[in-house]
This record gives structure tokens, sequence and C-alpha cells, in this order.
């Protein structure tokens, strides 16, 4: 189809907004939109009249036309299917359907427009990823601006501070009676100048700003000597404006966030990290001095309609000694895994004695591990397209009926031996049209209206809870209800691989040590 203009009109033919897609000029498109109403018969039930030249194919929306302008050759089917589409944008952006609404979100709906046809040809996309796309939200740069509002507001508390040292010891100084070393006044710029003599006045200043270079995150050190700072040169204020830390405006920004639905796990200063450059997070367990950590991350995608895209499941084991005498040590690993992982051990790890006998150690003899530093020593990856290996298969049947869509999701465990804590599942459901009404829940849910998601969360997923199911109805189509995103945490791995002894290789005795082990879900999408 070439559709060659969209408009929202009233009943007389005044064009409120029109979107051209083709070289039209405006005196043509108000000719053609002001000679429609004339063309519509009464009593008839079609929505499309045509002329020699278009085809008019539009929908009455209260006391105004969704009319589209398309040629006389289009596919009648897909201008009806579009004209549903642009019909159904109109409430996502305006609260009222009249002329002073329209008029007051034209912006907003040509943008949406654009979204839905390029060059007079429709785009595959739907109501739901038009709000995404015309919203352009990032987190990350209101994570941005936030910590960069917080770090001026602290430096804005440091320049106060430092005034107010400043202003105390003027008076000090003043009480003294040696606030005047000649017969010229002293005003509060004079002081932490250095050159003019060591004065009382001035060994308080330095004292002053001493304090704020340690505020401030200087490099210098605390205790460095009075005569030192004498004789250094005038402080530079630009100091007072280093951004550089965090302060309670970003927890106080991030809270607020958190009350509003935004999830948020951390805000650094620094660049973003990317997958796999994060660093493992530290164990909130009590440890052992040796401690071995074993974290896998599952990436999965699969259809709505069943079968599994991709599976991927990376893995690695960590070791981190504490005390020097313990690291000289071997670790006797039992690999359980029938489902054919590829296990590849670090450089400097005996490949053949882990082959051999299944025992991690190092290649030189008398060499120890690493102190204090989690060392990886093991990793492991796994991809598949075997539908048996998903632990939760995700089961969506939405029902459009009049207007309305009736959506029934289900889980089911597949991988009994595992256990899913926190589980979160994220259906995105169409904004504009009120909150879902959900008629059953195992579990809980909660909905997010700026998002546009239902999290329905359920704390644990074993062989005593394999299935659960939710039900609600919320005025959409199908295609809205997708992507669905899963999340969860598990205390067992994929590859089933622990260590079941460490022994110290010089002294050939067993070393007490403790493990951890989970997995985290990278990405779990159903599309």
């Amino acid at each position: 189809m070439v559709l060659l203009a969209a408009a929202i009109c009233t009943k007389n033919g005044k064009p409120l907004v029109s979107r051209q897609f083709v070289e039209m000029s405006r005196s043509r498109i108000e000719g053609l939109l002001a000679a429609f109403p004339k063309l519509i018969g009464t009593g008839k039930q079609h929505t499309f009249v045509e002329t020699e030249s278009v085809r008019y194919v539009y929908q009455p929306l209260e006391k105004m036309f969704m009319v589209l302008l398309t040629t006389k050759a289009s596919n009648i089917l897909e201008d009806l299917e579009t004209l549903r589409l642009f019909s159904r944008v109109i409430p996502e952006y305006c609260s009222a359907l009249d002329e002073a609404e329209v008029s007051k979100k034209a912006f907003e709906l040509i943008f949406a427009f654009d979204e839905i046809i390029a060059l007079g040809y429709r785009e595959n996309v739907n109501l739901a990823q038009i709000r995404t796309f015309t919203e352009m939200d990032s987190h990350e740069e209101k994570l941005f601006k936030a910590v960069r509002q917080s770090q001026m507001e602290e430096a804005k508390s440091v320049m106060k501070k430092k005034a107010k040292e400043l202003a105390q010891a003027k008076r000090e100084a003043q009480k003294s009676g040696r606030s005047r070393t000649h017969a010229g006044g002293i005003s509060s710029s004079d002081y932490g100048m250095s050159g003019h003599g060591h004065t009382y006045v001035e060994s308080s200043s330095m004292r002053s700003d001493s304090s704020y270079r340690d505020t401030s995150m200087s490099s210098s050190s605390s205790s460095s000597s009075f005569s030192s700072r004498s004789s250094s040169s005038k402080p530079s204020m630009s100091k007072a404006l280093k951004l550089g830390s965090k302060g309670k405006g970003v927890d106080s920004f991030v809270n607020q966030l958190k009350s509003e639905g935004t999830d948020i796990t951390s805000v650094s200063s620094s660049s973003r990290p990317t997958r796999g450059s994060q660093a493992p997070p530290a164990p909130t367990m009590a440890t052992e001095s040796v401690h071995v950590r074993i974290q896998e991350k599952l990436s999965l995608e699969a259809g709505r309609d069943g079968g599994l895209k991709n599976l991927e499941v990376l893995g690695i084991m960590h070791l981190r000694v504490r005390d020097a005498p313990n690291s000289h040590i071997q670790l006797h690993v039992q690999n359980d895994d029938t489902r054919g992982f590829q296990l590849q051990p670090h450089p400097n790890v005996d490949k053949k004695l882990f082959q051999r006998e299944s025992i991690l150690g190092l290649k030189q003899a008398g060499k120890g591990f690493p102190l204090n530093n989690d060392v990886g020593i093991v990793k492991w990856r796994l991809q598949s397209v075997d539908e048996a290996l998903m632990p939760l298969t995700i089961n969506c049947w939405p029902s459009e009926s009049g207007g309305n869509c009736e959506v029934n999701i289900e889980y089911e465990l597949q991988v009994e031996d595992m256990e899913l804590h926190d589980v979160t599942i994220s259906v995105p459901v169409p904004t504009g049209v009120g909150a879902p009404v959900v008629e059953s829940c195992d579990g809980e849910y909660k909905h997010e209206s700026k998002k546009g998601l239902l999290n329905w969360t359920v704390p644990l997923i074993d062989v005593n809870n394999k299935s659960g199911t939710l039900e609600f109805s919320i005025a959409g189509r199908q295609d809205d209800f997708f992507p669905i995103n899963v999340y969860f945490v598990s205390p067992k791995s994929f590859c089933d691989l622990h260590v079941d002894e460490v022994r110290h290789t010089e002294e050939n005795k067993a070393v007490r040590f403790s493990s951890e082990m989970a997995l985290l879900v990278d990405k779990y999408t159903i599309v």
C-alpha cells in the first residue's frame, strides 16, 4: 500500500493534525479534506469512500474523523488494519477526544504517525513499540543528571563550610587583637594568601584550607607541616567545584525513583560496565581462609508459540585464598555434568591433572595461589536449542474480545531438581487505558504504569510449587503483551560441578574451605 496522508479532522473537514508521507502541497491536502465530509453518505456501514484520484479510509472518533488518504490501487484490508492502529494511537496521547486536546498533543501525534508510516509504507510495529520509540526514555541519563546535581549541591555545601571556617577564623583573630598586621583593614578575601607574613590569621586559614582539601578528596596529606603549607602558593578555588563524589542527594533521588517503580541496582560515577566486565560481588556469607565461589549466567530466548531459539550458559569458578600458608593447595572437583558443558581451565592450572583426576592445581608445584584476590580457575560454557534444558516455561494466551484482551499466563518448572528464588515475570501492558483487572494470581503482582509493565512475583518455584497462573484483562491486542522477561536466582548451577575437598600440596592434609553457588539470569525473554 501507498499511504498519501493521515489526518485528524472535524465533521466539517477542518484539519486539526495532518501528516503527509509523500510530496503534497498544503492547498491540495486542505482541498481533499474539505471535500471529504461531502462524500460521506448517510446510513452507510462501510468506512471508505473513493473519488477519481484517491481513496478515503476513515473512522469516526466522537466529533472528529481519523482519515487516511491512499491510492485507489492500495489493499483495502491493509488500509483498514493501518487505520485501526492510527485510531488506537490517538487515545494513547490524548486524554479527551476533542479539538483542544488534539491540538495540544499535535507534535506527539505526528511523531507517533511517523513511527507507523515511513515514505508511504506501513512499518511492522505495534502500539507498545510505538510508545517505546517515542518516549526515548533513558534511565542512564536520569541517573547521570541526578549524580551531577548532587555533586554540585555537595560542592556548594563544601564552599559554605569553607566560608564559615574563614569567618570563624576572622572572629577569633579579632578577639585576640591580632587581626591586623598593618594600618590597612583585612577583608575575608585576604585569608589563605601566602606571602603576607606568618600571622595567626594566615595559619588558621591554611589549616581550614587543609581540612577543605581533605573534604574534596585531595591527594595531599593532612599531616603536612605548617611550614610546608605556609610556603605553598595560593590554593586554587577551582577545587571547590570539583565534582567527583556522591552525596546524600543521589540516595534521595534513587529512593524517589524506586518509589515511582524504577528498578535501580547501582549508581557508579565511572563508566558503565559491560557484560562480563563487572567485578563479582564479595561473598556475604561467613567464609573460611579458602573460599570457592561458583557463578553462572543464563541467557535464553524462546518463542511465544513454543520452541527454544537459543540457550547459553556461561559459568566460572573463583578461588579466594586469605592466608599465605593455605595458598599451596589443590581442589578435588566432582563433575556430575550430563548436559555436555565445555570446561576450560586457566592456563596456569595443570590441565592434564584436571582431565585425568579432576584435580585443580597449579602447573608449578612450588607456586601458590594469589592472596586476597578472586582468581578464576576454570570456566565452562553450554549453548543449545534443546527445549528440555529450559528451567522454566512461560505460556501466554492473549484473547481479544470486544476491544479488551483476556490474558492467561502460566509458568511451569521443567527442570525439577532446580530451585528458582525471587522469580519476577514482567509482562508489558498498554498504557493510557487504565490498570489491568487481575482475576486470579498465584503469587503477587504490581502494575508499573510509567513503564507499562505488570510484574508478577513468586518467592520460590520448586518441585513443590511447579506451576502457577495469572489471569487479567485490559484493553489491547495480542502483540501488546510481548516480549515477556523473566528474572530469578538459583542456588543450584546448570553444570553440576562442585568442590569435594581441598588439600594442602606440601603437608598433604585437608584444608577447611567454604563455598557458594549461584545461577543468575542475564536474559530470559519470551518474544
